[in-house]
């Protein structure tokens, strides 16, 4: 129904339920959705995480963890910052060290490259390839901005953002 609304110009706003923004295009095609109707109608995806943030009364500066980070970041190559903070616990949180929560969002925007990248034998590692080229920057890479700025930890960044496979 919200293919067919969107066919006669409808802007239809809809959730749905995937690892990143990507793989959205992959479940539309497993729920049904013919890709001519995708690349027709589909105009972005917006990919969203939830990290709770490090409490600011008892968070700690810690020097950087160079294996930590590489996890975070791979497959690229980003330098490690300064220093990273961590969770201690005090209470103010209640001892978790987390007090409050902030997204994360990856945006999918449909390029021609892009569309051309869908049909019925579309392969998502593919498609993720594509949407990088074209300007998506993935959920990981928007958590280690978090970690940057002292708004989050690497760990909670770990635990929740999807590992950025490429093959």
């Amino acid at each position: 129904m919200a293919i067919q609304a969107a066919l006669t110009g409808h802007l239809v706003l809809s959730t749905l339920h995937t690892n990143d923004a990507p793989s959205a295009v992959v479940r539309l095609m497993d729920i049904g959705v013919p890709p001519h109707l995708i690349n027709a109608t589909l105009l972005g995806v917006l990919g969203q995480r939830l990290l709770r943030t490090l409490c600011p009364a008892c968070r700690i500066k810690q020097p950087s963890d160079a294996a930590a980070w590489t996890d975070l970041t791979q497959p690229w190559k980003l330098p490690p910052p300064g220093g990273t903070w961590t969770a201690v616990g005090c209470d103010s949180c209640r001892g978790s060290g987390f007090h409050g929560r902030i997204g994360i969002y990856e945006s999918l925007v449909m390029t021609p490259a892009l569309r051309a990248t869908i049909r019925q034998d579309c392969d998502l590692g593919q498609l993720r390839r594509q949407a990088i080229r074209d300007g998506l920057e993935p959920l990981r890479i928007a958590g280690a901005r978090k970690v940057v700025s002292g708004a989050t930890s690497i760990e909670e960044v770990l635990r929740v953002a999807p590992v950025v496979e490429l093959g």
